[in-house]
């Protein structure tokens, strides 16, 4: 039997937040990061290297069945990404930036993601269990309308968490696995009432993230999916409701779990490594990324497992906690046993949303109040200390900021741009206007309460973009360090490499012309390039052939930790 449900919501408190304003939000903060940045260190860069390898060899059936970046596998054992971002490139309009070519497949999946996780949140607040309490003489809130302002405050929370912003604006695969999480969350959470679009979704969910490198996590995911969908369909059968997953949706997403499982067996897609934290430092690390990477999710999160919390211990018959649950646990695992913390704890946040978003009929209005001060204070905070940041650099006024910069950032030189300044300004009028109206005496809404905290990542994230995109490009970026070593071996030149990271052979295969050959394969370079970690550490040092001179340290310029090790062969010129 169903425990008594703690939303307690009438209708007036499921007012529809404007269509305009939510797809405002989403277009705010899904497409600054993938306009007109450089490639960045270290995943983004890298898999950008793949990707373009693939372009430059569009019949080569073996690179693009088994894609490696001279040679070297990537980090993360995934097809469907880097085929994405390649197909994008050698579709792409003459003229056009490759870069942003390779970023439009990862603009539709973040969209994806979103309108994913939106009714996703929608049809799982259509449970019975998740409906709440019948008020004695009516005026409780209706179905429909309950559940589309529980998934617009979902969708907020989505937006608001402050882990999304980086990795879902670059083209990883941790972009695509997001997309599909989301889709197999959808796919379960409709089951029942799209018997076979919602299976088709799941199963499409599952092979993204089988062909983008978390087949485990798609296996667990989707097995806890079919196991969520048997025990509803046997409960709802044994209370005789007629709301529960058809057989036939059942089979088609059992179907989908198998196949996964068939295809990341067949093309050998299968890595982990159980690598939990082993010291107080390291555990220390994960607690601190825990801490900010879902704020503000899961502390909603936390509050519904407490109040919903007799709900939580029947699973099959509250499907709409028994699904987030689980969608949310198994990365949240995986993230506390691997080494991919933050890219796995990605996985978790459209279930966390969903969590998050259970939590508002149940807040107190002081808890509400206190959610908002607390992000009109950090957000208003963030938003000045990156205009102030951005003056200084522009004015030299205040001087302490501007010198701040020139400390970090060497070599630096700020250049004003009046389209970034029109969006900087427009977007910090849009949050004035948005706080102005949150204080304003409005009637009640559940989404209220996240109004905030999304718009103040969306202007955050949108000023870092706009105002302070020279700036993350230079620190960010191998475009100089690379311009550095073609200037001292010219372009289009054979070099041998040695110890190079993933990120710095994909910067020379994307910002120059160099032919990197492996030492010792036969090929004979002039040139030599040694990472400088390696020769600090003396591990690869003792590998360079004996005779070779070393020619110079090249820096990037924002790190002097970072840089490559220049050896030249004997009688070769210089340049």
């Amino acid at each position: 039997m169903n425990q008594p449900n703690p939303a307690i919501v009438a209708q007036s408190a499921v007012r529809r937040l404007p269509r305009w304003a939510l797809v405002g939000f989403c277009l705010a903060y899904v497409l600054p990061g993938f306009v007109g940045r450089e490639p960045w260190k270290n995943a983004d860069i890298a898999a950008y290297g793949i990707m373009v390898q693939l372009a430059r060899a569009p019949g080569d059936l073996a690179a693009w069945l088994a894609p490696t970046l001279m040679g070297q596998s990537p980090e993360v054992p995934a097809l469907l990404p880097y085929w994405l971002g390649a197909w994008a490139i050698l579709l792409a309009p003459a003229g056009m930036d490759p870069a942003f070519a390779a970023r439009i497949p990862f603009i539709f999946l973040l969209v994806g993601a979103m309108v994913a996780t939106w009714y996703a949140i929608f049809h799982l607040a259509r449970s019975p269990a998740a409906q709440p309490v019948a008020f004695a003489f009516g005026g409780e809130a209706q179905p429909t309308d309950y559940a589309r302002a529980l998934a617009d405050a979902g969708l907020l929370a989505l937006i608001a968490c402050l882990g999304l912003a980086q990795l879902s604006h670059e083209t990883t695969p941790a972009v695509v696995q997001l997309a599909g999480a989301a889709l197999l969350l959808y796919g379960y959470a409709a089951l029942p009432r799209r018997p076979l679009g919602a299976p088709a979704s799941g199963v499409a969910g599952l092979l993204l993230m089988t062909l983008s490198g978390a087949p485990s996590i798609a296996a667990l995911l989707g097995c806890g999916a079919v196991v969520l969908a048997w025990g509803e369909r046997s409960f709802a059968a044994r209370d005789g409701e007629d709301t529960h997953p058809e057989k036939t949706g059942l089979v088609l997403l059992a179907g989908g779990w198998a196949l996964a499982l068939v295809l990341a067996t067949l093309l050998d897609l299968w890595s982990w490594q159980i690598a939990p934290p082993d010291s107080v430092e390291s555990a220390a690390s994960l607690a601190r990324l825990f801490l900010w990477f879902g704020w503000p999710a899961w502390p909603l999160a936390l509050w519904t497992l407490w109040r919903w919390r007799r709900q939580v211990r029947e699973p099959f018959a509250n499907r709409h906690l028994g699904a987030a649950v689980w969608f949310a646990a198994v990365p949240v695992m995986t993230a506390v046993l691997t080494q991919s913390s933050d890219r796995a704890l990605l996985l978790s946040l459209p279930a966390m949303a969903a969590l998050a978003g259970f939590a508002l009929p149940t807040l107190q209005r002081s808890v509400s109040a206190l959610i908002d001060w607390f992000t009109l204070l950090f957000f208003s905070s963030c938003a000045a200390i990156i205009w102030i940041v951005w003056i200084s650099m522009m004015t030299g006024f205040p001087r302490q900021p501007a010198g701040n910069v020139a400390k970090l950032a060497p070599g630096f030189v700020p250049t004003f741009s009046l389209t970034a300044l029109v969006f900087g300004i427009g977007a910090t009028a849009a949050w004035l206007a948005l706080v102005r109206w949150r204080v304003s005496r409005q009637r009640s809404a559940l989404w209220k309460s996240l109004v905030l905290p999304a718009g103040g990542a969306a202007l955050c994230w949108l000023l870092l973009m706009t105002l302070w995109l020279p700036l993350l490009d230079h620190s960010r970026s191998y475009t100089r360090l690379v311009q550095s070593v073609v200037a001292r071996t010219g372009d289009g030149v054979c070099v041998h490499g040695l110890g190079l990271s993933r990120a710095q052979r994909a910067a020379l295969v994307v910002h120059s012309d160099l032919t990197i050959a492996p030492l010792g394969e036969g090929t004979s370079c002039p040139w030599l390039l040694l990472d400088l970690d390696n020769e600090r550490s003396g591990l690869l040092a003792s590998e360079v052939p004996p005779g070779w001179r070393r020619e110079v340290t090249l820096f990037r310029l924002s790190d002097r930790k970072e840089g490559l090790v220049l050896y030249r062969q004997p009688g070769s010129v210089i340049r």
